[in-house]
């Protein structure tokens, strides 16, 4: 595949709410289906699929512990560029607000101000 093709299917993976949920919710821990849809509320087949769906994009990795999967960010820079996302977001919608799902990089807050 080359770059545009990557893009895209990361882009499209990420268009769907309750992934965003999902990669919020592990952002920086091991989780298990259980946990997962007892936080998000979704159902088990639900978060199950979007599971399958994030490991095929590889922004998530499974590791089995005894009987349980535990799924986590396969790296954690997404949840930057998530953060930028968010505030790119926000001002096209002439949005103002501190309450983000996703925290900007210091590097890029600091750029922002000087912009």
């Amino acid at each position: 595949m080359n770059e545009v093709e990557d893009l895209k299917i990361l882009f499209q993976t990420l268009s769907e709410t309750n992934r965003l949920k999902i990669i919020h919710f592990i952002r920086d821990k091991k989780c298990s289906v259980t946990e997962i849809v007892e936080e998000t509320g979704l159902s088990q087949p639900l978060v199950s699929h979007h599971l399958k769906v994030l490991r095929k994009a590889r922004i998530l990795e499974a590791a089995r512990e005894g009987p349980f999967v535990y799924y986590q960010l396969k790296n954690k820079r997404l949840l930057e560029a998530l953060g930028i996302f968010g505030e790119i977001a926000c001002c096209l919608g002439g949005i103002k607000t501190k309450s983000r799902m996703f925290c900007c990089p210091n590097w890029w807050e600091k750029q922002s101000k000087d912009s």
